[in-house]
């Protein structure tokens, strides 16, 4: 518009009787907006910058989204569970990515992995969770999961031990859950399930026998090859979702 605007000053100083239809062709504007601007009219007032509500939460939010695998769906959540207005998720957001509170981060794409119905499930640990209670009292634990590779069905349980006992009663429990024992069970070098010995890695005795007794097959994922697993990594960041609640 700046150049239709030096084009009406010069035919005002010139004292010429401007011809709107005209103008309007030659700029590609409706005819009706080259008056407005003949008569006066300056184009559309700037925004003002009026500060925003999230400002006062400004820090907290950069601290809790600095903690690794925590979410802007997971900080949001905690704050309006908080009884905080933060108001509509998709502006939470934007404010996030506006003031740039979340580090940024590469990530590599690799090819997706898809499997039939009831053929493959993953399992994986999410360890050594530490939160801290506003009365400072410290919980640890572990969230075990398992996922079905097809639907992407997740199964979360908690547990305070990581042993082979604990794999066992999990497995059970996810497949009664979910209906059923898959073909084949994805696993990571996981102690409870692998031997490493100087020849390579074998799944224990233990294993082999429980493997037996339901009926499935133990994969094992490629060694330094997380993304082979990359379904159950990443409903390990769905779980992730609860270091925002931290106190600490």
């Amino acid at each position: 518009m700046k150049e239709l605007k030096k084009q009406i000053e010069i035919i005002k100083v010139m004292g010429m009787k401007p011809n709107f239809s005209e103008l309007a062709r030659m700029y590609g504007i409706d005819r009706r907006t080259v008056k407005k601007y003949y008569e006066g009219y300056e184009g559309k007032p700037k925004k003002r910058k009026k500060p925003s509500k999230l400002d006062k939460y400004s820090n907290e939010i950069k601290i809790k989204l600095s903690i690794k695998g925590v979410t802007i769906r997971a900080v949001y959540e905690k704050l309006k569970d908080e009884g905080l207005d933060v108001g509509t998720y998709s502006n939470f957001s934007k404010y996030v990515k506006r003031k740039e509170l979340k580090p940024e981060k590469t990530v590599k794409g690799h090819p997706r992995f898809e499997t039939l119905a009831g053929m493959q499930a993953q399992v994986d640990w999410k360890e050594d969770i530490k939160l801290q209670s506003r009365t400072g009292e410290t919980f640890e634990f572990n969230v075990f999961n398992y996922k079905l590779g097809f639907s992407r069905y997740c199964y979360f349980e908690y547990r305070k031990e990581k042993t082979q006992q604990d794999v066992f009663e999990c497995l059970i429990s996810a497949f009664k859950e979910t209906g059923g024992v898959p073909k084949e069970i994805l696993f990571d070098n996981m102690r409870t399930v692998v031997d490493i010995t100087e020849s390579g890695r074998k799944i224990n005795s233990k294993m082999k026998a429980f493997t037996k007794d339901f009926g499935f097959k133990i994969k094992l994922c490629k060694p330094v090859h997380s993304y082979t697993k990359g379904k159950i990594e990443s409903a390990n960041k769905f779980v992730s979702w609860v270091l925002a609640y931290d106190a600490a």
